[in-house]
């Protein structure tokens, strides 16, 4: 019964995507690609840092995403990486990676270009225990929820800052073996970065 529902689930969300990339394909046309490197930190949630300020473990994280951006809507593909999730311990080191396919609403505004998001994808922790030095590896299905503001300092190059929520669904097994599975997962993260167009 809880395979059926992640399936259905899964299912719900990839037509809503699906719907939507068809809905925004015309206006896409008159989009340009960028390609937006940035650096940032995760907190609250499962992670060491239980707020965005004042946070003595916090680890720096990086990522990236390559895209179109129209004048009113636009798409990412997004990737995150955090080596030291839960804060630099010496029993345990936690690696989250994230991969996001989001829908952007981002009408530009002269030199700015406010933006909101939303999408869907993987999340995969890796857990190291560094004293036995075995590791335990799991996916699961993902949501991102978001906004941020672009500041364009010339035509094709632009500062950008954002705040982001990650969230896993569950697992999913296919024939009895663990595809995508595991607890939960959910954390903030703030990020700052350049967008280059082309």
């Amino acid at each position: 019964m809880f395979v059926r529902t992640s399936i259905r689930r899964g299912l719900l969300c990839a037509i809503v995507v699906i719907s939507s990339v068809g809905a925004v394909a015309p206006s896409a046309v008159y989009a340009q690609g960028f390609i937006s490197p940035s650096l940032g930190y995760n907190f609250g949630g499962n992670v060491g840092c239980q707020s965005a300020t004042d946070c003595n473990d916090k680890n720096w994280n990086w990522g990236g995403s390559i895209g179109a951006l129209g004048s009113v809507v636009g798409f990412e593909a997004e990737l995150t990486y955090e080596g030291e999730f839960n804060g630099d311990r010496p029993d345990r080191r936690t690696k989250v990676t994230t991969g996001m396919g989001n829908f952007m609403i981002a009408p530009k505004i002269s030199i700015v270009q406010p933006y909101g998001l939303i999408g869907l994808g993987l999340i995969r922790t890796d857990v190291e225990n560094k004293i036995l030095n075995v590791s335990e590896a799991q996916n699961q299905f993902g949501w991102n929820i978001g906004g941020g503001v672009i500041i364009y300092l010339q035509r094709h190059v632009g500062l950008k800052g954002d705040i982001r929520y990650y969230h896993s669904v569950g697992s999913l097994n296919v024939l009895g073996f663990d595809v995508l599975g595991g607890d939960k997962i959910d954390f903030g993260r703030v990020g700052l970065g350049m967008v280059f167009k082309f």
